[in-house]
């Protein structure tokens, strides 16, 4: 029986849909992200999840039970962490844990212990004694989910936890996130970064308030159909202009230092580069490539939208 589900989620601010119909589920055990650009609902999402906001309509339950009918079941069986982490500035870090563990009502001998492992696995033994607002981004967020943990949750939801901090943190948090699995935590993970897609067993793709579609990582890349390629030139968005009006191409974008676009089947690659040529874009560099999960997403997005 899965231990999340979403059930046809609806939530309007006024004549906005912040969620429009979306659902999902999520299984025991799983590292689960919901991925998509700011705006797509993912906040939103997990806060009524968590019992945090109502639904306009449909159904949230949680370990069994349904989050609006009764929010305070689920509360002690629960963590999460907002982005950023909010606590309190002028608390040093041990503060901020213990006022967590007072809330949550974590027997002292239990705590103890909990403590002890949570700063040893994140890093924070050292710092317990500095305040909040001293920390680097990356450190801030291991309070958060330090002090997510302190009640040991069954499932732990995540808004956007790597947003704004470095590489390396990111995969410090990672990790963290790695071990927490394996001791049994269901974790629920909001990201705008879709390189991290690959760090869970499944994902929910969010478009402007409703899931495109749920699967496995490996799975998504099997999504775009067409031919794919990568594009470098000095002048790119002269190049891309070209190819966004060029035969035959189906999507181009800026991604990274190149463009990529991708063709329909039949569609005459010598021709895209003779019009490149002809414009002064001579020489490029073309290759044909395997999609990343950007690519994948922007294919999906892109289904139905005006161009």
């Amino acid at each position: 029986m899965p231990v999340v589900v979403a059930e046809n989620l609806s939530r309007s601010f006024g004549a906005v849909k912040a969620l429009d119909g979306l659902s999902f589920s999520v299984e025991a055990g799983e590292i689960f992200g919901l991925m998509g650009p700011d705006g797509a609902g993912k906040t939103t999402c997990l806060r009524i999840l968590c019992g945090l906001m109502r639904p306009t309509s449909g159904k949230a339950v949680v370990l069994g039970s349904d989050v609006d009918r009764d929010p305070e079941r689920i509360k002690d069986q629960i963590g999460y962490m907002a982005q950023p982490a909010k606590l309190y500035e002028d608390l040093t870090v041990k503060e901020n844990i213990d006022l967590y563990a007072d809330l949550y009502q974590v027997p002292r001998d239990r705590y103890k212990q909990r403590m002890k492992r949570l700063l040893d696995f994140s890093g924070l033994a050292p710092f317990t004694d500095r305040l909040f607002r001293n920390l680097s981004g990356g450190m801030k967020q291991k309070v958060g989910l330090s002090c997510a943990l302190i009640h040991t949750p069954k499932v732990l939801f995540l808004d956007e936890p790597t947003n704004g901090v470095d590489p390396l943190s990111r995969r410090d948090f990672w990790k963290i996130l790695y071990e927490l699995h394996r001791e049994g935590v269901t974790i629920v993970v909001a990201s705008t970064y879709l390189d991290e897609a690959d760090r869970c067993h499944r994902v929910a793709l969010f478009d402007r308030g409703v899931v495109r579609l749920v699967m496995e990582p490996l799975a998504l890349r099997s999504q775009v159909k067409e031919h794919l390629f990568d594009l470098r030139t000095p002048e790119r968005r002269k190049a891309l202009r070209i190819l966004k009006t060029s035969p035959g191409v189906i999507r181009a974008s800026l991604f990274g230092a190149g463009i990529h676009f991708s063709l329909i089947d039949g569609a005459d690659l010598s021709a895209i580069e003779e019009g490149l040529a002809s414009s002064g874009l001579a020489p490029v560099h073309l290759e044909p490539i395997q999609p990343s999960l950007e690519d994948v997403y922007l294919a999906l997005v892109s289904e139905g939208r005006e161009p």
